[in-house]
């Protein structure tokens, strides 16, 4: 049966070919099957392609090379790279690049039919041109550490819109690594060249927001003793992260609005208005739907920062991915020392532990124990809290109640005493953090800290959350 569905695989390794070939063959797509870059190269001419699968490592030349040549010989082919070697800088180099996926080897039939299929009804119903962006990887590129389907998949998504000019939001838990995410976005983009600036929002008092990010006159409040431009401005032709930014003001809302709107920015205490052309980037630990149902984020604001989501993994979803973090950890930060390694116990320990601050949490605890170590990292050097976590479990406090006398059972307030306690304890007095575990907000924690009189005290190198009863 004739078909308009055209594929050439590309790939050295003839099992590989022969599979790939079988599931579109299997999808009604007609089927050709290449050897070797050069040999693609020779068929770009034969047919008008509508997808080439090929695989990035081929000996002579890589599968960049071969996507670099299509995008710009047949910019409407599409290009999915294959690997049995994948990261997340090589997922965020491919779809940057115009790679319509990036696939991880082994995949199965059923991967490969999902995405034969929405091919299928893009070329059938919404036929675009894609076209490749001019130059190299950047040569201050950043470097991205993962390989976990979870990571890979965000760099996906910000290889896809990071040549756009669309405002992007970021969300995620702290330290989930969005201002990173941020400055890999306006890397690939057509503004690598002007300025990135980060702003938290958060740090900022509330009275100074505006006249940080937009400026001001000289005069125009006590201490304002010359103009000064904002970081608006010197962000102009480049990317505004806003970290933080559901801690703004409505009020303060209300003029970013505007200023996204009218793309042009007034200084404080000034008349005149200054057009500057800025791309920007929301970033916020929250839920901000949430926060927009709750009246403390304006859904106006909210809609014009949603152009593009991307939600980033907690670390407890890519588990897969702290050795290599760690790694990178301990590498960057005794340089001077590079033969820091991590022993196999220490290693087991950070893959079971839950990072309740994320990355961030991880790096903090890495510097730590590296300061202590004689070269290799071990169980012993890890923070308290990580061992303590870890422990092999004791008898539970549900058996210890089963096991007990009637008389003896504790009430259902001390017991949520005792386990709030433990989780503030474990998050380190984050009550951000806490609040998650314990699926509460942040009032109700409150409420819970004052009516169990829940207080820090210091025993031996860390911090410990305790009931009134027990501290006493």
């Amino acid at each position: 049966m004739e078909t308009n569905f055209k594929a050439l695989v590309i790939d050295d390794e003839p099992q590989v070919r022969e599979f790939v070939s079988a599931v579109l063959q299997g999808e009604d797509w007609a089927v050709t099957q290449s050897g070797s870059a050069e040999d693609a190269f020779a068929k770009l001419g034969d047919a008008k392609w509508s997808v080439v699968f090929c695989d990035v490592l081929l000996g002579g030349a890589d599968g960049f090379a071969v996507l670099r040549r299509f995008k710009e010989e047949l910019p409407e082919t599409k290009v999915v790279l294959m690997t049995g070697h994948g990261s997340a800088a090589g997922a965020l180099d491919a779809t940057a690049f115009g790679a319509y996926d990036y696939l991880l080897k082994p995949f199965g039939a059923e991967e490969l039919q999902s995405l034969s299929r929405a091919l299928r009804e893009q070329l059938t119903n919404r036929p675009q041109r894609l076209s490749l962006r001019s130059g190299s990887k950047r040569d201050s590129d950043i470097d991205l550490i993962g390989r976990s389907h979870a990571f890979i998949e965000v760099m996906k998504q910000v290889g896809r819109v990071a040549a756009t000019n669309l405002p992007v939001l970021l969300t995620g838990e702290s330290g989930t690594g969005k201002e990173l995410v941020a400055a890999a976005l306006h890397q690939r983009s057509g503004r690598a060249e002007k300025t990135f600036v980060a702003v938290n929002c958060g740090a900022i008092p509330a009275e100074l927001i505006e006249s940080e990010l937009f400026g001001h006159m000289r005069g125009s409040f006590t201490g304002a003793d010359r103009d000064r431009r904002g970081l608006w401005e010197e962000g102009d032709g480049g990317t505004v992260f806003l970290d933080e930014i559901t801690e703004t003001t409505l009020s303060f809302q209300v003029k970013l609005l505007r200023v996204l709107q009218e793309r042009e920015i007034r200084r404080v205490g000034s008349n005149q208005t200054r057009r500057v052309d800025v791309r920007v980037i929301a970033a916020s630990n929250l839920d901000v739907e949430a926060e927009v149902r709750a009246g403390r984020f304006r859904n106006d604001l909210f809609y014009r920062l949603n152009a593009v989501s991307i939600a980033l993994p907690p670390l407890r979803e890519r588990r897969e991915d702290i050795p290599p973090l760690a790694q990178a950890f301990a590498d960057g930060v005794y340089s001077l020392n590079p033969a820091v390694r991590f022993s196999p116990e220490a290693v087991t320990l950070l893959e079971r532990y839950p990072w309740p601050g994320n990355i961030r949490e991880l790096e903090n605890a890495v510097v730590r124990a590296g300061a202590m170590c004689d070269g290799i990292i071990r169980v012993q050097d890890l923070p308290e809290r990580i061992r303590e976590y870890c422990e092999e479990p004791r008898q539970t406090n549900v058996e210890a109640i089963a096991d007990a006398s009637e008389q003896d059972w504790p009430q259902l307030s001390e017991i949520e005493g005792r386990y709030v306690a433990r989780v503030l304890q474990y998050t380190g007095g984050n009550k951000q953090a806490a609040s998650r575990v314990l699926g509460v907000d942040r009032k109700t924690l409150d409420r819970m800290i004052k009516r169990h009189h829940i207080d820090f005290h210091r025993r031996g190198n860390g911090d410990h959350a305790v009931p009134a009863q027990e501290a006493a």
